[in-house]
């Protein structure tokens, strides 16, 4: 392909007609007129949709729209996004634009494990036991890689073992944590049959009795890291409103203050997640699960806290993020979803670990849009305008002709 097809900086698309959307879209995409057939019908036929969930009667749609001038670690990405919410795309491209002219998203992330837990109850002895559970950990490996061969065989499977002392109002409980690689799947299915495979022996091992046997959402784990610079000069309205710098000193201000409040810091974490859960929704994974363990890491030293930063250093303003990000590029939705798995060739992603690194490019980035508003016009002005324009386009469909 050119770079032109690689790129993901499309002047003016937004004022393109739909069809010429998708025929840009086919280009940089390399997409055939069976995949454009596919943003007819939401990307999946009512037959697929029985196949997915119990008592399917139809399909319910959502808007699926690309985000444009993402650049993450030195690479483009259109960057789909599935939501119902009028000026996140928009937002989210917004941003990326003003990144990209600090370089763009530089970003990392962990090695796909999971955690299983395997709860132990009335537990006579938790010191004794611990210590049983631990020198077994290499038969308690391998008897969770024995079910899941696989898995075993594309280089994932059980990596360790951690024995955790857990006291309630009611009770004390032995709580094992099975980390799993997962490679390029989300792995709640292999970490849940694992833990279910060796909670008996593990049983044994403690002289307690088996209690619940699931996953954990909160992936701490399998975290992304997004970093972006952003030059003041950016950060203006092409030369109208307040300067670069007062714009990066109002978005440091909201940063200390979602920091300083967990009131705002749900809203701001909000925020993030609209770029987050758009990214994960089009690409067929578990948004719930990531909203959970995102709200769970924002809140892990004991006090909720925004999952994002913004600091002015220098001549720039730098914004950080941290997060669980549970997701899989192969399994589960994608197997029985034509849509999503467009999704991905679109963002054309070859890991697990990369689909992370963009999803929290897009929270990060839809975080720094909405703060910017905050700091200048105030989020309502664009927010309502697309709102409106929404609303009013549908209006004589919803309730009949005007007189």
């Amino acid at each position: 392909m050119s770079d032109k097809q690689h790129g993901s900086r499309i002047p003016e698309f937004r004022h393109l007609s739909l069809a010429d959307r998708r025929r840009e879209l086919a280009v940089r995409a390399d997409l055939s007129s069976d995949d454009l057939a596919l943003l007819d019908t939401g990307g999946i036929a009512a037959a697929d949709a029985a196949r997915m969930i119990e008592n399917v009667v139809g399909i319910y749609a959502l808007p699926l729209g690309v985000a444009l001038n993402f650049q993450i670690n030195q690479r483009d990405y259109l960057v789909p996004m599935a939501v119902e919410e009028p000026s996140v795309v928009a937002a989210a491209s917004y941003a990326a634009r003003m990144v990209r002219a600090g370089g763009g998203f530089s970003a990392t992330a962990d090695p796909p494990v999971m955690i299983a837990q395997i709860e132990l109850r009335d537990v006579a002895d938790p010191a004794a036991a611990r210590a049983r559970i631990s020198a077994a950990r290499a038969e308690i490996l391998a008897l969770a890689d024995s079910c899941q061969a696989v898995l075993v065989s594309v280089g994932g499977g059980a990596r360790d073992l951690e024995v955790r002392q857990v006291t309630g109002s009611t009770q004390s409980r032995l709580v094992v944590h099975l980390h799993v690689n997962c490679r390029d799947a989300m792995g709640a299915n292999s970490v849940n049959t694992m833990a279910e495979t060796v909670a008996p022996r593990l049983a044994e091992l403690s002289g307690g009795r088996v209690g619940l046997r699931i996953l954990s959402n909160l992936a701490d784990r399998r975290v992304v890291r997004v970093s972006a610079r952003v030059p003041f000069a950016a950060l203006t309205s092409h030369g109208t409103g307040p300067a670069g710098h007062e714009v990066a000193e109002g978005i440091a201000a909201a940063s200390r203050f979602a920091d300083d409040d967990p009131y705002r810091a749900a809203t701001h974490n909000k925020g993030i997640m609209n770029g987050v859960d758009a990214v994960v929704m089009a690409t067929g994974n578990d948004w719930r699960g990531v909203e959970a363990g995102a709200h769970a890491y924002a809140a892990r030293d004991g006090r909720y806290r925004p999952i994002s930063t913004w600091k002015v250093e220098g001549e720039s303003l730098v914004g950080r993020l941290e997060m669980p990000m549970a997701v899989g590029t192969v399994g589960g939705t994608l197997q029985v979803h034509p849509g999503a798995r467009l999704a991905l060739r679109i963002l054309h992603v070859s890991s697990s670990e990369e689909l992370g690194m963009v999803i929290g490019a897009a929270g990060l980035g839809q975080n720094l849009a909405a703060l910017r508003a905050l700091a200048t016009e105030g989020i309502q002005r664009g927010h309502m305008t697309l709102h409106k324009r929404a609303v009013g386009d549908s209006t004589p469909a919803r309730n009949g002709p005007r007189p």
